[in-house]
């Protein structure tokens, strides 16, 4: 069931919530909203910093790679009859009458019994059509410059035509389209996009998001917990994880627990807004509130375990995101929600960028019939143990596990032994 941004808009603080949003309804909502968004434009990039960025158009080359043919191997470039019957104990004698060296062809043409010495990458000359390896070569006479080929060789094998030789086009033909629109971009695109000419590519903006981490007994990250303030946990690992999805991040700082700072992010230069802490129902839970009083607060309350208090909406045409403070719930929020938005905004896939498996249970994973779980868990080859945490604010939980389990909202849970799906962090 969808419910409607006036319910979730609703003050619930020191209420709590009346009802909560199934996960399947929030992200109903949210891929909605996605969909309205996307794309949010291009722009052209050197090549030298398009890794990661997602392509906007198709890539065709208009070269041939090579754009010659050329040699595989060091030896000497012939015509293969010249070889034809040459072994170790039947030599034949070849004439070195050049070199081609790779930028610098040999400027003549090969006849019968005649050989250029040849670097590997070099272009072929002209009337040569194999390479014979330098190993199947023996010098019989040098000339006077010691950097010259020598004068004289003879052939200890024979090749055939096109041996040792790679041809013009033989990597990439001219027309050829080398990368598909809505790729992301990884290291060895990049040298396939420069072999071919391109110095730029068109690629999709990256959304642009602004992170708010709420809460005045916040210290910034690296700074010693003292007295009754903690460090920041949640700036660092939600700024590497938008990151990580493709999203560029806005993290000036703390922002204090008062209505007009957190107002002031609400409605940032951004793409998105991501909030963290002041989510709940607590009396300085601010931010659903400005939410429902200055745009759409569709969804606010979910179904699931951490996560509850999450909640979604807009500000005219940026996406909010109120994430709860505690760092797990922020995680599992995120990872749900905020990281499918800018992953889907910028082209990405909006599935999970984790990898999964699958194993058996060593104990039972017990939850309710009508809500999302999230399971943290350790794997040991097959075996997969739920870790005995249930806090939300136990952040080195996530660190001690390998991944997490979900237990969808229409199950009870899991059997010790039951054959689980674990998606792992790494």
């Amino acid at each position: 069931m969808r419910h409607t941004g006036k319910t979730a808009g609703e003050d619930v603080r020191m209420r709590g919530f009346a009802q909560r949003h199934t996960v399947d309804a929030a992200l109903a909502w949210l891929d909605a909203q996605v969909t309205e968004l996307h794309p949010l434009g291009t722009e052209i990039l050197p090549l030298r910093s398009a890794a990661g960025r997602v392509l906007s158009a198709p890539v065709v080359s208009d070269v041939n790679v090579p754009g010659f043919d050329r040699a595989t191997m060091d030896g000497y470039a012939l015509m293969a009859d010249s070889t034809e019957g040459a072994t170790s104990y039947t030599r034949l004698p070849l004439t070195v009458i050049g070199d081609s060296m790779p930028g610098a062809p040999f400027d003549g043409l090969v006849s019968a019994g005649e050989a250029v010495r040849i670097m590997t990458g070099a272009p072929m000359p002209p009337g040569a059509d194999a390479v014979l390896p330098a190993e199947w070569v023996e010098a019989e006479g040098m000339s006077e410059a010691k950097d010259k080929s020598p004068q004289r060789i003879s052939a200890l094998a024979s090749v055939s035509p096109g041996k040792n030789v790679g041809r013009c086009g033989e990597d990439i033909y001219r027309g050829t389209t080398l990368l598909e629109s809505g790729r992301a971009l990884r290291p060895q695109d990049l040298g396939v996009l420069s072999s071919v000419g391109q110095g730029e590519v068109q690629a999709l903006r990256r959304p642009r998001v602004r992170l708010a981490v709420t809460g005045n007994e916040l210290l910034p990250s690296g700074t010693h917990p003292s007295g009754f303030h903690i460090a920041d946990a949640n700036g660092p690992m939600l700024s590497a994880l938008i990151e990580r999805d493709g999203g560029e991040v806005d993290f000036p700082g703390l922002v204090r627990d008062d209505p007009k700072a957190i107002l002031e992010a609400l409605q940032a230069d951004a793409d998105m807004v991501i909030v963290s802490g002041g989510s709940s129902v607590g009396i300085e839970d601010l931010a659903p509130m400005l939410v429902a009083q200055h745009g759409e607060l569709a969804v606010h309350g979910i179904a699931m375990r951490p996560s509850s208090p999450t909640g979604l909406g807009r500000m005219g045409r940026r996406l909010v995101f109120l994430l709860p403070g505690n760092p797990v719930s922020s995680l599992c929020a995120y990872d749900f929600f905020a990281g499918r938005a800018i992953r889907a905004l910028g082209g990405r896939s909006k599935e999970w960028p984790y990898r999964s498996m699958r194993g058996k249970l060593t104990r039972k994973i017990s939850s309710p019939i009508g809500r999302l779980d999230y399971t943290r868990v350790k794997v040991d080859g097959d075996l997969v143990e739920p870790l005995s945490v249930g806090g939300a604010s136990v952040l080195s939980s996530t660190t001690r596990a390998d991944g997490f389990v979900i237990v969808g909202e229409e199950s009870e849970g899991f059997a010790s032994g039951s054959d689980v799906k674990v998606w792992l962090y790494a």
